[in-house]
């Protein structure tokens, strides 16, 4: 039995550390995340983790864990920017406002299939010019849903959160565990 992690995010492997995994493979798997239209958040977030779970390829006895992170503002999904101007739209639009952070995560093993998502909000302050573009200037950003990552510089600009910290930062801990022990990760062993 590998466990695979279906992703190329650092915090995702430093998160999945905390509770003493390492990952036996790293395989992300490429498919296209664009939103369908009308698409809640909720919905697509749930839909992209399927999907990337569905798209990895494995053995019938490996585990394999996706993730997706998707941040909402209302209705409207804020996905990972395109370059530093949409980042910046982003961020100006999310400033004073507290918006939804959805993280859902999925496994498989063989045929079998588990799926949580963690819903939590964060309020992030409205940026001076200075703040947006030292922050546009850290490329901080890229790669990160709706343009930033609260454990980066941007953690400074978010003074208020209800929910899951490690959620928000792309993988919910005390879920993707619950996980693992469904799928017969041997998560609590002892060792010798």
């Amino acid at each position: 039995m590998k466990l695979i992690l279906g992703s190329g995010s650092p915090r995702r492997r430093e998160l999945l550390a905390q509770i003493g995994v390492v990952a036996d493979d790293i395989r992300p798997p490429d498919i296209d995340e664009t939103p369908l239209k009308g698409e809640l958040p909720k919905d697509y977030c749930n839909r992209i983790t399927r999907e990337k779970v569905a798209a990895v390829k494995a053995d019938a006895d490996d585990i394999v864990l996706c993730a997706d992170t998707t941040v909402a503002l209302g209705r409207r999904i804020l996905g990972k920017p395109a370059n530093a101007g949409e980042a910046a739209e982003f961020l100006i639009a999310l400033g004073g406002r507290r918006h939804r952070i959805i993280t859902s995560v999925a496994i498989k093993r063989g045929d079998q299939f588990w799926q949580r998502d963690v819903v939590s909000q964060a309020k992030m302050k409205r940026l001076s010019d200075d703040e947006l573009n030292y922050y546009l200037a850290t490329g901080d950003w890229e790669g990160k849903a709706g343009g930033y990552g609260i454990q980066g510089p941007a953690g400074a600009f978010i003074p208020w959160i209800s929910g899951s910290f490690s959620s928000i930062m792309g993988l919910p801990i005390a879920e993707t565990a619950a996980l693992l022990t469904a799928a017969g990760y041997p998560l609590y062993k002892e060792t010798p």
